[in-house]
């Protein structure tokens, strides 16, 4: 006879109150009957307390939950893993949500292949100054041939669209507490490997919130380039250890320390071109990560590094008369 295995829902919640009920609901709403949503209040100083006592009243069988000093996320998680009985787990940040269907078919999944991570599509969600929604398309995953190698380098999936088997979570490192961004990538990182077979099932059914274009402020932008940092050298140092620092994991994190520096070439350029080094480091055959035919070109006959300068100039250049332009044409509509 076949029994149902539980799932257990993990909600790290701060100050989230004006989208938390539609995060439960989410959960409450599930087609896949056999859940426990575990909620970890980190101190809010909103309603949202409010609003899990009045869930968890409503919903005793369901939803456990506890109140904590303000510790972060990765804190919240942790605890809740630890509070977990299921033999599945779901991270759900609490401003998110997942659609009905999400749960049963990734549990079945895992099920019918044997592995023991799902990761599916998802999409964003923008809110913007004007109060207006925007839905982005679909975030394709798609199929990792290596899925260690597409971590290393930039491919990303959100939190949201995963489900994981409790060994695998369990076999891991947990939520790195002292990471202040990039956590996710991090935790993903160290279930990858220590040993987890990981799969993707298509479809989208994971809701990722945005507010605004841009998510993060110069001074965190900052931050997420230290954390990612952070997290290739933690990793890099893991797999020196292991012995499985290949080619292809070599190339790939060079990739990722020069996706960095893009992000930073307006922020920093001393900080752009240390992230160039330590791709060029870890890789020296480095080329970096563009298709398009006219860097290829001109990366032909200079060099890379030549080829950078000239392209950062350019884009430093244009960003700069673009800035021109909108001061610009400001005065000049103040002036009409």
């Amino acid at each position: 006879m076949y029994i149902p295995k539980l799932v257990s829902i993990i909600i790290p919640c701060f100050n989230a109150s004006r989208w938390l009920s539609e995060s439960i609901d989410s959960c409450l709403q599930q087609t896949y009957p056999h859940l426990e949503i575990i909620i970890i209040d980190d101190a809010s100083t909103d309603n949202s307390l409010e609003i899990i006592n009045n869930y968890s009243d409503k919903y005793t069988n369901k939803i456990k939950w506890c109140s904590i000093p303000h510790s972060g996320g990765n804190y919240a998680r942790n605890l809740g893993i630890k509070m977990s009985q299921g033999e599945y787990i779901q991270f759900l940040d609490a401003d998110d949500y997942i659609f009905p269907e999400k749960i049963e078919r990734q549990v079945k999944f895992l099920e019918s292949t044997g592995a023991d991570v799902v990761y599916g599509d998802w999409r964003y969600q923008f809110h913007r100054e004007n109060e207006t929604i925007e839905f982005a398309d679909i975030q394709i995953s798609g199929v990792q041939t290596d899925i260690l190698e597409s971590l290393l380098a930039t491919w990303w999936v959100a939190v949201a669209a995963l489900l994981y088997k409790r060994q695998a979570v369990e076999n891991s490192d947990g939520w790195d507490e002292n990471l202040p961004a990039a956590q996710d990538r991090d935790f993903f990182l160290s279930v990858v490997i220590n040993g987890a077979k990981v799969k993707y099932q298509s479809g989208c059914y994971s809701i990722y919130r945005r507010y605004g274009d841009i998510t993060v402020s110069t001074s965190s932008k900052l931050r997420w380039i230290a954390s990612h940092c952070l997290i290739l050298e933690k990793t890099e140092s893991k797999l020196l250890e292991l012995k499985r620092l290949s080619h292809n994991y070599r190339r790939a994190i060079a990739a990722c320390y020069f996706d960095l520096a893009r992000t930073a070439l307006f922020i920093d350029y001393s900080l752009y071109l240390k992230l160039v080094d330590a791709a060029l480091t870890r890789f020296p055959d480095f080329e970096g990560n563009s298709t398009r035919e006219f860097y290829h070109l001109i990366r032909a006959i200079i060099g890379f590094r030549h080829t950078e300068r000239i392209i950062c100039l350019i884009l430093i250049t244009k960003k700069n008369c673009r800035s021109f332009l909108n001061i610009f044409m400001h005065q000049f509509d103040y002036l009409v």
